[in-house]
């Protein structure tokens, strides 16, 4: 067994902790079931849910949601980013912007975007891309304001102007930075599609979770939740996969600096 293996493992033996005393703790009485049920009754409802079609078109509905919302922010942050650290002008401009708005909770803009979009698709994907815009935009900012100076002389010696530097020197070298600016965004993008939903959303798994509760369906309620952790999961590995091949040539770069 390899050390991946054995890390594996071990971080399974929490969950399996927790998914014992969680069974344990309401049969036992220690809790009440008719608040959290056992976990073999949640795993039984979220296996009918997902047999029924149900949850999955619940999953359908965030997901969808998330990906244009995060697709939309990666756009307008990473090409943000580059604009302020390329352009001084720009930067003095909108800095000031940036910093007033970046520390606001993102779900004080629900009610806003719910009075401007309305309570469709439209609204969900505001805010979700709002939310997520501002780790992208920060990081590639400062990815960019990192680029060793040599790759700059580097990009005047070969005359390649601003733009076909920015394009072939600058994102290539911020893009490690840039990378963990979109894994932490996409993150906050599932909590706002959820969050969103929970408020004032029609369909998708924050509104089936609050649907659920409200009819005192518990064990369905509990099914919505762990389908978002299980969904976040989901998407924090494929994207980590993502970067990992992307940006394999800059792991091995720095490995060979570093041996």
């Amino acid at each position: 067994m390899g050390p991946g293996s054995r890390r594996a493992l071990r971080g399974l033996v929490p969950v399996a902790v927790l998914a014992a005393a969680w069974e344990a703790a309401p049969r036992a009485g220690l809790v009440d079931p008719a608040f959290l049920p056992p976990a073999g009754a949640v795993l039984g409802a979220w296996g009918d849910l997902a047999w029924s079609g149900e949850l999955p078109r619940q999953v359908l509905v965030t997901a969808r949601a998330w990906a244009q919302g995060f697709v939309l922010a990666a756009v307008l942050g990473i090409a943000g980013g580059l604009v302020m650290a390329f352009l001084p002008t720009a930067r003095a401009m909108f800095s000031l912007v940036v910093e007033l708005l970046r520390p606001m909770p993102s779900v004080a803009i629900i009610p806003i975007a719910i009075l401007v979009l309305g309570l469709g698709d439209a609204m969900k994907v505001a805010v979700i891309a709002y939310a997520a815009l501002w780790p992208i935009l920060l990081n590639s900012l400062y990815g960019v304001d990192g680029v060793e100076r040599r790759l700059h002389d580097v990009a005047r010696t070969f005359h390649l102007g601003r733009w076909r530097t920015a394009w072939r020197i600058l994102l290539p070298a911020a893009s490690p930075l840039i990378a963990t600016g979109l894994r932490v965004s996409s993150g906050i993008a599932l909590i706002l599609a959820v969050t969103a939903e929970l408020v004032a959303g029609q369909s998708g798994l924050g509104s089936f979770i609050l649907q659920a509760q409200l009819a005192i369906r518990v064990a369905e309620m509990y099914a919505g939740i762990l389908t978002v952790a299980v969904l976040g999961f989901g998407l924090n590995l494929l994207l980590g996969a993502v970067e990992g091949r992307m940006l394999a040539w800059h792991r091995g770069a720095t490995a060979k600096e570093t041996a």
